[in-house]
């Protein structure tokens, strides 16, 4: 049976395009049932359309409190019934009842090898600091920013010449490959958590 993924976007949706592309072959073994997005006018909501997925927005602005928020965002993303939902680019940190519907299901990539440089400046902050290696995360979402239980990561090496921009859009590629194929492996063969540890099968 194909795994059913909604995919949560900000921006672009470079990661989601990646997906998408995947989920063409039918041995890949998903498909993008639903887009969410937390803004309107967003290429990533383009994108989607242009695969003719359907697409929700759910903007914080329109809610009394973030909790109001969270608690549509979960209606509208359980309505689609995934078996996997996968922050692309997402932008908003989901609270306790998106977090309980989805837990051990929801997945998150970032620009660092994690626990290093989390928040939203991975690739300036590792410039900063003089790594030699820096690199993609992916992993499962819990309350903390960027500390929940590592899925896989990618290394990617860091030059003399490297800018904040040369280094992001190097870890960039990396992030969309490892995010493809693991995902991938997820749907077709499953995981375990146990604890911190992730096993993919």
């Amino acid at each position: 049976m194909t795994a059913r993924l909604v995919v949560l976007v900000s921006g672009s949706g470079t990661n989601l395009q990646a997906l998408l592309d995947a989920c063409v072959d039918p041995s890949y073994g998903a498909t993008v049932v639903a887009v969410g997005a937390d803004r309107d006018g967003i290429g990533g909501l383009e994108r989607a359309a242009a695969h003719g997925v359907p697409t929700y927005v759910v903007r914080l602005r329109d809610y009394p409190t973030r909790a109001d928020w969270d608690r549509a965002l979960t209606e509208a993303t359980a309505a689609h019934r995934p078996d996997l939902v996968i922050s692309a680019g997402f932008l908003k940190l989901v609270g306790p009842e998106f977090l309980a519907a989805f837990q051990g299901r929801y997945i998150n990539t970032h620009n660092s090898l994690l626990p290093a440089f989390p928040g939203i400046h991975g690739p300036r902050d590792a410039l900063a600091y003089g790594v030699k290696v820096a690199g993609a995360t992916l992993f499962f979402v819990d309350a903390g920013v960027d500390t929940g239980p590592i899925i896989a990561q990618v290394a990617v090496p860091v030059y003399d010449d490297d800018t904040e921009e040369t280094l992001t859009e190097r870890i960039k590629q990396a992030e969309r490959r490892q995010l493809v194929e693991c995902v991938g492996r997820m749907v077709r063969n499953g995981w375990t958590i146990e604890g911190r540890k992730v096993r993919l099968r």
